[in-house]
């Protein structure tokens, strides 16, 4: 039983890992941000595809009505991914990463305009918390700064991933969480498709085993394997382990791409992450 429990803690561990890689390969592979996202979603919907059919999960939508929500929940994933990897290459991964994680809070200031709920004053708070830590990171405010334009892209990404948390959560707890996944690769690839047409593919040869790692490593195997890890841990537990995605990522950019924090970042990503543990801790009780 114990190492059962240590196996799917470390599974947990993996996973978070595997998610964090994306900030490395985002900043690293040189391509056009748009052709990246395609590639990203075209294998990675080959890989789950596989992963849907070995498994026998159920790939069929129930009803007509659930058409045009998982249609938008696809339009704001490719928003979502599209302008996170502009925020890493405007700015860098620590900055990137850091300004995406503002959404848990984005997500709860949203929800009561979704859902028949209370607004809980609180979240003002939590709000003001998390524009502090912002700021931290954004000293000074000049949109001329391409570490600002990337800080604001980041931002909006955590914005548009929100969103479709939140036009996904009443369908999650009726579908896979991996099918899911595979109609959100589908609709980004359609999506994208056109820009294939028009934008620079010239380096994709030397860039295509970081594109499959990408796909595979990243999405495919790390989302999966996150989603089959929640089975066995309380909800607390998952959150917080998620929260390490950040530091996981940061410590991958400093090792592979030498990129060292400065002090207003640790103090501004320390500011967010501590709203994001209090929001966590709350949502739980």
């Amino acid at each position: 039983m114990q190492n059962s429990n240590l196996k799917n803690f470390s599974n947990l561990l993996l996973a978070t890992l595997f998610i964090s890689t994306s900030g490395v390969l985002g900043k690293y592979i040189a391509l056009p941000t748009e052709v990246i996202i395609w590639f990203r979603a075209s294998l990675a919907m080959v890989f789950l595809y596989v992963y849907c059919t070995s498994k026998k999960i159920d790939l069929r939508i129930h009803s007509k009505k659930e058409y045009l929500p998982f249609f938008m929940s696809g339009v704001f994933m490719a928003a979502h991914w599209v302008t996170y990897f502009y925020a890493l290459k405007l700015s860098n991964v620590a900055l990137g990463i850091l300004s995406l994680y503002t959404f848990p809070i984005i997500t709860a200031l949203l929800e009561p305009f979704f859902f028949k709920m209370k607004f809980d004053p609180v979240y003002i708070a939590l709000g003001l918390l998390i524009l502090g830590g912002v700021s931290f990171l954004v000293p000074e405010f000049n949109l001329e700064s391409t570490q600002v334009k990337g800080i604001l892209f980041g931002v909006f990404s955590a914005l548009c991933y929100a969103i479709r948390i939140l036009i996904l959560k009443k369908h999650v707890a009726n579908y896979n969480g991996t099918m899911l996944m595979f109609y959100q690769t589908v609709i980004i690839t359609i999506l994208l498709l056109p820009t294939l047409f028009f934008m620079d593919l010239s380096g994709l040869q030397s860039q295509f085993p970081f594109l499959l790692l990408l796909a595979l490593l990243t999405t495919a195997v790390g989302h999966s394997l996150m989603l089959h890890s929640l089975k066995f841990f309380s909800a607390t537990t998952t959150t917080i382990i998620s929260s390490l995605q950040p530091i996981f990522g940061i410590g991958l950019a400093v090792f592979f791409l030498n990129e060292i924090p400065n002090s207003n970042t640790y103090l501004g990503g320390g500011l967010i992450l501590i709203t994001v543990a209090i929001e966590s801790v709350r949502s739980k009780k």
